[in-house]
């Protein structure tokens, strides 16, 4: 058996293309996972973006009802407080579904109590309290419903 360079180089080409193969393939492999999880990942970042932008639209509209209804509430609250200090102030009247029943008792004069039906200062503070009320509990009602209509329901 001679010894033979050719035969040797020739092996170790041989050899040498497996390896580079084997390598190739492994870089290969590698590169297609890396590539599949970074299609992954930039499809849960669009997700999130738009996740993102859908909140921050919905938190703008959000407010946008808010401010309606807040500056409507303010609004009624203004003219309840203005029809409170004008009955105050006699310009206006409280006009009320009431029927006085005439004194029983014999009276010396023939005439009837010359007085109208009215309410006692504290009754018509009440009054003027239970609109502003009634006026906050459907502006609230309102806003609510509009809200689950137009966010929630969307």
């Amino acid at each position: 058996m001679t010894f033979s360079w050719k035969t040797m180089l020739a092996g170790l080409l041989v050899v040498g293309l497996v390896v580079a193969g084997k390598l190739a393939s492994y870089y290969h492999d590698q590169l297609t996972e890396s590539e599949a999880s970074l299609i992954k990942l930039n499809r849960e970042l669009k997700l999130a973006k738009d996740d993102i932008a859908d909140m921050q639209k919905r938190q703008r509209d959000v407010a946008a009802l808010d401010a309606k209804y807040t500056q409507e509430l303010e609004d009624a609250k203004a003219n309840i407080n203005q029809l409170e200090r004008d009955v105050t102030d006699g310009k206006r009247r409280l006009h009320l579904n009431a029927r006085c029943r005439k004194n029983s008792a014999a009276s010396t004069t023939s005439l009837d109590d010359a007085t109208s039906p009215r309410l006692t200062d504290s009754a018509q503070r009440d009054y003027f309290t239970l609109r502003e009320r009634i006026e906050t509990v459907t502006s609230q009602l309102t806003g609510l419903q509009n809200y689950v209509r137009e966010l929630c329901l969307r």
